[in-house]
């Protein structure tokens, strides 16, 4: 599913858009984005395989067999390699996060900086783990817990505030233009908090499971990037069709600026 939307959103990025002009000075940036990412969780994933392949086939027969080899995980390279492009693959998702956030904020003082601070606490705290993971087994590393609490905290809050920021701007359009002018701001919610829930209920379950040092967060790990992968082509998807909120001018009763990608049709269009 993430190869399959990878590509959809790179064929969405690479057609001419038929509404709106903002898309094209970001195409080359989000072009970067989705192949990086996909490259990223691509290697992570290929790491995770072989190192599974080592568990059970190539080291089944060392000392204290896969128990031993799954307990001291983070002894082997290729498994630091992995969760290193796990971790930068998330720095990447994030970053993305914010920019949307801070576009739809209009750039904010008091909303960058705070998240600003979460994101490079989740960067340093990423670095802190594969800093003390020489030795140590993997569920006792305090750091992970941080880790995970912070990068599931930033998208909470990243949906909060989202969310909260367009339905006020959908009641001030309401008001001005009528109930029939704001269904974009219905289906851009919608988005936000569908691509946002399933990935914020796994990283629930994650974090819950490995404090608890349950084997269920195993299962969890090997999939939570590309879920959240996943949730932000959704995204990019609909920005490169027109269907997202864009930095731009639509003016509400008290000059906030708004503007969705399909207000406004580019002049070779129309």
């Amino acid at each position: 599913m993430f190869f399959m939307l990878t590509v959809q959103a790179a064929n969405a990025l690479l057609q001419k858009p038929r509404y709106g002009c903002k898309i094209a000075d970001h195409r080359a940036v989000l072009l970067g984005y989705i192949f990086i990412t996909f490259a990223l969780g691509t290697i992570g994933f290929a790491g995770n395989v072989k190192y599974t392949e080592m568990v059970w086939i190539d080291l089944r027969d060392s000392p204290g067999g896969p128990a031993a080899l799954i307990e001291n995980e983070l002894d082997y390279w290729i498994n630091l390699m992995a969760l290193a492009c796990y971790y930068i693959m998330e720095w990447f998702m994030e970053a993305l996060l914010l920019h949307r956030c801070f576009i739809i904020w209009n750039w904010e003082k008091y909303i960058i900086i705070p998240m600003t601070t979460l994101f490079l606490a989740m960067v340093a705290m990423s670095i802190l783990v594969l800093a003390e993971s020489s030795g140590a087994v993997f569920y006792n590393i305090n750091t992970q817990i941080a880790y995970l609490c912070i990068e599931v905290g930033i998208t909470v809050i990243y949906t909060i505030l989202v969310t909260s920021r367009l339905l006020s701007m959908r009641r001030q359009m309401k008001d001005i233009l009528g109930q029939e002018h704001v269904r974009t701001y219905e289906a851009v919610v919608a988005m936000v908090i569908e691509s946002a829930a399933f990935y914020s209920i796994v990283g629930i379950i994650f974090i819950i499971t490995f404090a608890i040092h349950s084997n269920i967060s195993n299962l969890v790990f090997l999939a939570i990037s590309h879920i959240q992968g996943i949730a932000q082509l959704l995204i990019i998807i609909r920005v490169a069709q027109g269907r997202a909120y864009s930095s731009g001018t639509v003016h509400t009763g008290n000059g906030t600026s708004l503007e969705f990608n399909g207000v406004r049709r580019c002049s070779q269009h129309r």
